[in-house]
């Protein structure tokens, strides 16, 4: 499959291939096209195995278009919605190894729902150190 057109829309990075298909991503995956003016989004070259754009040093590859879940849900939404908060520091806290927990983020792989909800609460319970922060 290649993808022969692009185009953005709603913060999403579309895509028509070249067998007809319209396919497409979240730009969260991408902040740097996310972040780019329109102008730094037109300049792209279509390649044999994705799409580089040279200024913004980033690449959407062809096989991306086509993964389970072009829009981040669970943990990896809030995340790639929220880069102020340090996603290295929470696999810390939890003791989870920072590269599996950046599979979860980037959505390569799933947490358990028992992780996810273990997650979710020590994400929670720092929100609540931060609300009590006295100066």
């Amino acid at each position: 499959m290649t993808i022969t057109k692009i185009w953005f829309e709603n913060d999403r990075i579309y895509g028509l291939t070249d067998d007809g298909r319209t396919l497409w991503q979240s730009l969260l995956y991408y902040k740097r096209l996310l972040y780019a003016t329109p102008e730094e989004r037109e300049k792209y070259r279509i390649g044999y195995t994705g799409i580089h754009w040279r200024e913004l040093d980033e690449d959407v590859s062809f096989e991306s278009f086509e993964y389970d879940d072009p829009e981040p849900v669970g943990i990896s939404k809030f995340f790639l919605s929220h880069p102020e908060i340090n996603a290295s520091a929470i696999a810390r806290r939890l003791g989870i190894q920072q590269s599996l927990f950046a599979a979860y983020i980037n959505g390569t792989k799933k947490p358990s729902k028992e992780r996810e909800n273990l997650i979710l609460n020590e994400i929670r319970a720092l929100g609540e150190e931060l609300k009590n922060v006295q100066w």
